[in-house]
C-alpha cells in the first residue's frame, strides 16, 4: 500500500479549510467521495477534485505534494496516523490534535498546535504568531504532546499553555511563554522581550540570558539540575536538537510575581557572564 498522496495542481484562489482531510475520517473512503469533499470557505466552495489530484491507497498515511499558506487548519483533530505536507501551511495547523504525527516541512501560520492535547507537530520552517497558543475566548492554549519548530516562532509562543514540550530552535519574538499555566517552554536562539509575561507556572528553558526581562521576574538561586539535564537529554535523544540547550551552568528567575509567580525562566550562562 502507499500514501494517500494529494498533490495540488494550482495555488488556490480561497482560503482552505482542511480539516476533513485525516486519516480517521478518509478510511474505507472511494477517491470518487474523496474528491467531493467540500475545502473552499468562499461561495465558489472548492473541492478536493478541484484542487488536488489524487493517489495511493492507504488512509493511514497523507502526503500533501506541495503547500499554501492558504491551507487552514491542516490536520486539525488529528488523532491518529500519519500526515505530511510538503509545502507551507497556513492558519491553525494542528488545531486540537490528540495522536498522531503531523510534520510541516515549510513554514506555517499563526495559531499552529493551538489547544493540542496529544500527538507530535513538527515544523520545519519557521511559526506564527501565538504558537500553540488558544483562539479568541479560549481560557487554555496547549495542554499535552510534542510541538517542535526547527525555524524561528513568531510573538507569545506557548501562549496559556498548561502541559506538553514546545521546542523552538531558531529564537522567538516577544512574550515567549506569556501566560503560561504550566508545561515545558525551550527555546535556542534569540527571544524578543519579556519572556514569560505573566506566566503563573511552567518552565521556560533558554539557551542564553534573557534580555529585557520583566521586573516582576527575580533570580531565585540554583535551578534543578536534574530537570534541566533530563530536558537536555531527552531533546538529544528525540532528535529535535543536536546539542545541550543548557549545558554546565545554568541560572534561574522565578516569576511572574505580578501573577502568582510560581513559574521559572532557567538559562544558559555564557562563559563572559559566569
Amino acid at each position: 500500500m502507499s500514501a494517500l498522496t494529494f498533490t495540488l495542481r494550482a495555488q488556490p484562489p480561497e482560503r482552505l479549510d482542511l480539516s476533513p482531510l485525516v486519516p480517521r475520517s478518509l478510511a474505507g473512503m472511494a477517491k470518487r467521495d474523496m474528491e467531493k469533499i467540500r475545502l473552499g470557505i468562499s461561495k465558489h466552495a472548492l473541492t478536493v477534485g478541484d484542487l488536488f489530484s489524487v493517489a495511493g491507497n492507504d488512509a493511514d498515511q497523507l502526503v500533501f505534494e506541495g503547500g499554501s499558506d492558504r491551507f487552514d487548519c491542516v490536520g486539525s483533530g488529528l488523532d491518529e496516523g500519519s500526515i505530511r505536507v510538503v509545502g507551507n501551511v497556513g492558519a491553525q495547523a494542528g488545531r486540537k490534535m490528540t495522536g498522531g504525527a503531523l510534520t510541516i516541512e515549510g513554514d506555517a501560520g499563526p495559531h499552529a498546535g493551538s489547544a493540542m492535547r496529544g500527538g507530535r507537530l513538527e515544523i520545519g520552517g519557521d511559526a506564527g504568531d501565538r504558537l500553540g497558543g488558544p483562539l479568541t475566548g479560549e481560557m487554555a492554549g496547549m495542554a499535552g504532546g510534542v510541538l517542535v519548530v526547527r525555524g524561528r516562532a513568531g510573538d507569545c509562543a506557548g501562549d496559556r499553555m498548561r502541559r506538553g514540550l514546545i521546542a523552538v530552535l531558531k529564537g522567538s519574538g516577544d512574550y515567549a511563554g506569556c501566560r503560561m499555566i504550566a508545561g515545558t517552554l525551550a527555546i535556542a536562539g534569540e527571544v524578543g522581550k519579556l519572556p514569560g509575561y505573566l506566566m503563573r507556572r511552567g518552565s521556560i528553558l533558554l539557551d542564553r540570558s534573557p534580555r529585557r526581562l520583566s521586573p516582576s521576574f527575580v533570580k531565585s538561586g540554583s535551578p534543578d539540575l536534574v530537570f534541566a539535564a533530563l530536558v537536555d537529554r531527552h531533546l538529544i535523544a528525540d532528535g529535535i536538537s543536536r546539542k545541550p540547550l543548557l549545558g554546565g551552568v545554568v541560572g534561574r528567575y522565578g516569576g511572574d510575581n505580578a501573577v502568582l509567580g510560581k513559574g521559572e525562566i532557567i538559562f544558559s550562562v555564557a562563559e563572559r557572564d559566569r
